[in-house]
């Protein structure tokens, strides 16, 4: 079938912000479209040639951040905080597998959410749904809540911010392997797993330490390693300005980050996110969940990835605790009889969130734990690999899952709870959570 970048606009596009004023919205898109992009294809296709080696067991990949990005995160130590969370839980998970850690951060663009009514009611007042700073404004104001075109433009220079001080931080050595006691958070000794983790990290410096002094080892090797950055292709006219065909490539590939994702609300096989996603050479991650049927699964796999390319699609699955069971051994079964080739990921996140009596959400670490333990006994059982795990975390102190070492409780929410959307791990939780998925590993 003809595809080209704007071939999506003829499909019916889920998600979507109405703006008041579609000139304003074509002028902020030509801004976008002419600025520099944000990665490049070569990023992309070495990002690829990872995620095929997780799909044959040989890496293993870590996805996570933010669960909605605010433009306000464009911040130094805000930065830092999540680059030190990622680093730390790639090496207890490098540590615990034996294999390369594949690390995509849900960052530099994760700034849209879709949402399940168009509308909230906040004190009374009937307001437009927060979609994300790329569309509009958390505050609860009338005013603010109106999708605002010049907020696209903005997108655009807080993700290339971002994303040039997390280069610059990884070039410059700050995941230097030689030195993980300076990956440690201010705050982290809190942690029940802090001495667990400072006893592998002072084991892998002895053995680094060891081999360079003995054989040289590459100091590339040991001050490098490499980060990718990945959000839900969700606003279709922001990703359209980035799908370009770059000199000496044959494929169209979306500059606005390496790896992205269709959403359980926006994975309709007519739908307009799919006939994007289908022309672009990134690898892209499905969330599948207990609404899609192994039939419609297939059917994905197959628009999506017609020559069963190596690397290409992730399914990302978010049953919840309790329904994991109930659906993953059939969507693997059907994969496995259509003898395609997928990255298979979880996410237990997104189905186990609840409301506390206030009216507050939140997820409990102990649901997020037995999704996860579930997922690595039932690919056991399937005779398939579990090669990566997704999360929603932070490097802060927040206290917006209740559970874990530190023993959050309900009352503990509204101490620090700062999330523009979905609840996050905090820097205690994510690590301590990192410890037990490595438990499962061995």
């Amino acid at each position: 079938m003809t595809w080209s970048p704007s071939s999506w606009r003829t499909r019916p596009a889920a998600q979507q912000p109405v703006y008041a004023d579609p000139i304003a919205v074509d002028r902020a898109i030509g801004r976008v479209r002419a600025l520099p992009p944000l990665v490049v294809s070569g990023e992309i296709e070495q990002l690829k040639a990872s995620l095929a080696a997780a799909q044959e067991g040989r890496a293993f990949v870590l996805h996570g951040g933010d669960c909605a990005e605010r433009f306000a995160d464009c911040e130094r130590d805000a930065i830092v905080r999540k680059l030190k969370i990622l680093l730390q839980m790639g090496l207890v998970l490098a540590h615990a597998a034996r294999r390369p850690i594949v690390r995509i951060g849900r960052i530099a663009g994760q700034y849209a959410k879709p949402r399940s009514q168009p509308t909230e009611t906040i004190e009374g007042l009937e307001l437009p749904v927060y979609r994300g700073d790329l569309v509009n404004g958390i505050e609860p104001e009338p005013a603010t809540r109106e999708p605002d075109p010049a907020r696209l433009v903005e997108g655009y220079f807080s993700a290339a911010a971002t994303l040039n001080f997390m280069r610059a931080l990884v070039e410059g050595g700050f995941a230097d392997l030689r030195h993980p006691d300076q990956w440690r958070l201010s705050f982290m000794e809190k942690s029940a797993n802090f001495p667990a983790f400072q006893a592998i990290a002072d084991r892998i410096s002895d053995a680094i330490d060891f081999m360079d002094s003995a054989f040289g080892v590459n100091r590339v090797h040991l001050e490098r390693s490499d980060l990718y950055t990945s959000h839900e292709g969700l606003i279709l006219p922001w990703e359209e300005a980035f799908t370009v065909r770059p000199p000496r490539r044959e494929r169209y590939y979306d500059l606005s980050a390496h790896f992205l994702w269709i959403g359980d609300r926006t994975r309709q096989l007519d739908g307009a996110h799919v006939e994007l996603f289908r022309g672009i050479a990134n690898p892209i991650g499905i969330k599948v969940g207990p609404a899609l049927s192994p039939e419609d699964l297939i059917r994905l796999i197959e628009v999506l990835s017609p020559d069963d390319e190596p690397g290409r699609l992730t399914l990302i699955t978010r049953y919840g605790e309790a329904e994991i069971e109930n659906y993953l051994p059939a969507h693997i079964e059907a994969v496995k009889r259509a003898g395609r080739r997928v990255l298979w990921s979880v996410d237990p996140m997104h189905g186990n969130a609840i409301r506390t009596k206030s009216g507050l959400k939140t997820r409990s670490f102990d649901a997020i734990l037995g999704e996860l333990r579930q997922a690595f006994v039932i690919h056991d059982r399937c005779g398939t690999l579990l090669g990566g795990v997704h999360f929603e975390l932070t490097g802060d102190d927040v206290t917006e899952c209740i559970g874990g070492a530190q023993g959050l409780v309900e009352s503990d929410l509204t101490r620090s709870y700062e999330t523009g959307c979905d609840p996050r791990l905090n820097y205690g939780q994510a690590l301590e959570l990192a410890f037990l998925a490595a438990e499962m590993m061995r």
